[in-house]
């Protein structure tokens, strides 16, 4: 039996990246999946590749109603919503405080934040009808450290972890979990989009970029989409039934500070000045 036989998920962002791999990954483990994003060129013929268990709706999470609309696409075709995973986001303004116009902060916080918040409240009455449902907000270590990002893509992540803990809270007494993912840095096409680059460009790049992300944390490779796919079907399958509230952390020990490579290199260096 696949681990996700007989449930129904919405993943937003799920043209491409994380969002793609795990639409992939949920359809193969038996899912119905709605893949609602805003690049429709991408996200339909994803859709057609995955056959009858999918459907695409363009979505904009900025908007409310477009989230309504997914969740009551995939009630109505479906019959039912099992996992509501918010996957969708977008890197902020890298630039000093006072350089960020507040409409720039404001986007990025719709996108990330904001979006998590919508889906959640849409999706809850659905699951407490059901008599259960998972959620999965991305968040990333961006939310819990400094150095990784901007500042309003921080900020916003930071936020996400927040809710996830406040909403398990009150939602898991009807027997809905909710969880967020945490990654350090994953290849996707998000690197693509903020260095201004065509995807033909980014993707005679991706060798480079792998090569470079292997060197961010102690397990020497980089993360693939594919590796937050596997967390998120956990968390969305009945073997994670009793993780609630939980910030998964994937980033292959990023977060954990120096690799010990690094450490014994500094450590060399101090002791330079010493006795140097």
């Amino acid at each position: 039996m696949a681990k996700l036989d007989g449930k129904v998920a919405i993943i937003t962002g799920a043209a491409d990246g994380i969002g793609e791999a795990s639409a992939r990954l949920f359809i193969q483990e038996g899912a119905r999946v709605v893949l609602a994003d805003i690049d429709d060129e991408k996200g339909q013929a994803v859709t057609r590749e995955l056959g009858r268990n999918a459907l695409y709706l363009h979505t904009d999470v900025t908007l409310e109603a477009d989230i309504k609309a997914a969740i009551d696409l995939a009630v109505r075709e479906f019959g039912r919503l099992d996992c509501l995973y918010s996957n969708a986001g977008g890197a902020g303004m890298f630039a000093p405080i006072q350089d960020i116009p507040v409409d720039a902060f404001d986007q990025t916080v719709a996108i990330v934040l904001r979006a998590a918040f919508i889906g959640i409240k849409y999706a809850v009455p659905i699951m407490k009808t059901q008599g259960s449902g998972s959620v999965i907000n991305m968040a990333s270590v961006a939310g819990f450290r400094t150095g990784d990002s901007d500042h309003s893509y921080a900020v916003a992540k930071a936020g996400i972890i927040q809710l996830t803990r406040t909403a398990a809270m009150e939602l898991g007494e009807s027997n809905i979990r909710v969880n967020c993912i945490s990654p350090g840095f994953v290849v996707t096409g998000a690197f693509q989009k903020a260095a201004g680059m065509t995807r033909e460009a980014y993707a005679r790049r991706i060798p480079k970029v792998k090569e470079h992300f292997a060197t961010f944390q102690p397990i020497r490779r980089a993360c693939l989409p594919e590796d937050i796919a596997r967390a998120a079907l956990w968390l969305a399958s009945d073997e994670s039934s009793f993780v609630n509230g939980a910030n998964l952390v994937v980033d292959g020990g990023l977060s954990n500070g120096k690799t010990w490579t690094q450490c014994l290199a500094d450590m060399g260096q101090i002791g330079n000045v010493l006795l140097g």
